[in-house]
């Protein structure tokens, strides 16, 4: 994806900093403070232009929302959409993901939205997929006990790749499609990518992982 420059986008961030949240390493342990109530938190890693987080919030007043975005000429055009409706339970932060544990207290989140994600395909780059070993540790470190992560991509060879490294740490896969919008999944919410992606007949794969308060047998 090619990025369009954007000079005015760090100005419009800073001034709605109650949207786009500064510093968001000094609020670890104290989310629920930011938001005013005690609901669950679910985040999203590598948000985009957050309709996916935006659409969810809506539908689910009860549930707080973080998206997570390191391009700034990106995240703004979600704090667009915010600044023209605001959604109370939605808050953005605009900085690289690769280490969760510095923004979030140990079992703060509830779940971890991950949607088409960069697949990386080279050997060389493995490490930098988002199911990679490392990630799914930090991941772990952030959830509450037996918490969730729930994929989805239009990429076979990431979904398999995905599906090996989850099982290799562990994890129990609750859901799984292999052509999410041809099964009987209801009140899926689509992410500008995956319209994009359905539109030209690619197929959606999805995964719901959750983390094993027990060790394997």
């Amino acid at each position: 994806m090619r990025l369009r420059h954007k000079p005015y986008a760090m100005d419009r961030i800073n001034e709605y900093s109650h949207i786009v949240i500064g510093n968001p390493e000094e609020r670890a342990g104290n989310w629920k403070e930011v938001f005013g109530n005690e609901q669950p938190i679910h985040i999203e890693v590598g948000t985009g232009r957050g309709r996916f987080m935006y659409d969810m919030a809506k539908a689910n007043p009860h549930i707080n929302y973080i998206g997570i975005e390191k391009f700034t000429s990106v995240v703004v055009d979600a704090l667009d959409k915010l600044i023209e409706e605001e959604v109370p339970n939605l808050k953005l932060i605009n900085k690289d993901a690769e280490d969760l544990t510095v923004f979030f207290a140990k079992g703060e989140i509830d779940r971890v939205y991950l949607n088409f994600s960069d697949p990386w395909p080279k050997n060389r780059h493995t490490k930098r997929r988002l199911t990679y070993k490392t990630f799914l540790r930090n991941y772990e470190e952030v959830l509450v006990e037996g918490g969730e992560i729930h994929f989805k991509t239009d990429n076979q060879g990431l979904f398999e790749y995905s599906l090996m490294s989850m099982a290799e740490y562990g994890m129990l896969l609750t859901y799984l499609s292999l052509d999410l919008h041809n099964s009987d999944y209801e009140g899926n919410i689509m992410t500008e990518y995956e319209e994009k992606f359905s539109s030209k007949g690619h197929r959606i794969y999805r995964v719901e992982a959750k983390y094993r308060t027990e060790p394997m047998q």
